[in-house]
């Protein structure tokens, strides 16, 4: 079954690049970035940038939360064929056009991934490319509600996301290995 991106979301405050990998089945049905309830992404957002508040039940209103704390939203993937929702089963992936849209918002400083998925694919097709240079390049456990050995649940995924904050608010210094 052939499945699709959505469009980035991104405004000219971005400084944070968050890049998944192929929106679920939960999420293509709602049209909307990680739609499934049980996903702990907009937990993780709201719990980093705004004291641990509630996420917003409004789905344009999480936009604009991400939008006003310089997070801009994206997949890696742009299609691919997958039957459900697991990464593990994405095949025969086309990527986004990543360095496009990283040269029309230079103001973004960092890439996080949310998941090994994004974060192998991305380097699959763009590692040696110019548009990772002078930008950190982080991943970061996957939000999917699915819990590892080492996140369980949303207070380990929060502490692991914590890096993305500083790059957030342009404190964030390119380190050697970002």
């Amino acid at each position: 079954m052939r499945k699709q991106s959505f469009p980035p979301v991104i405004d000219e405050r971005a400084r944070v690049l968050i890049m998944g990998s192929l929106p679920g089945d939960a999420s293509l049905q709602i049209q909307e970035y990680y739609g499934n309830p049980r996903n702990y992404f907009w937990t993780v957002v709201y719990a980093l940038f705004s004291d641990g508040a509630a996420p917003e039940a409004d789905y344009p209103r999480r936009l604009a939360f991400a939008a006003q704390n310089h997070l801009a939203l994206w997949d890696v993937i742009a299609a691919g064929e997958r039957e459900g929702s697991l990464d593990a089963n994405i095949k025969a992936e086309l990527p986004n056009a990543i360095p496009e849209l990283l040269a029309a918002y230079p103001g973004i400083r960092c890439l996080a991934f949310n998941g090994s998925k994004a974060h192998d694919t991305f380097m699959k097709h763009f590692r040696h490319h110019p548009c990772t240079e002078g930008r950190a390049v982080l991943k970061l456990p996957s939000t999917s509600p699915i819990p590892t050995p080492r996140m369980r649940g949303a207070a380990d995924r929060i502490e692991a996301w914590r890096p993305i904050v500083g790059y957030a608010r342009g404190e964030g210094e390119l380190r050697q290995g970002d």
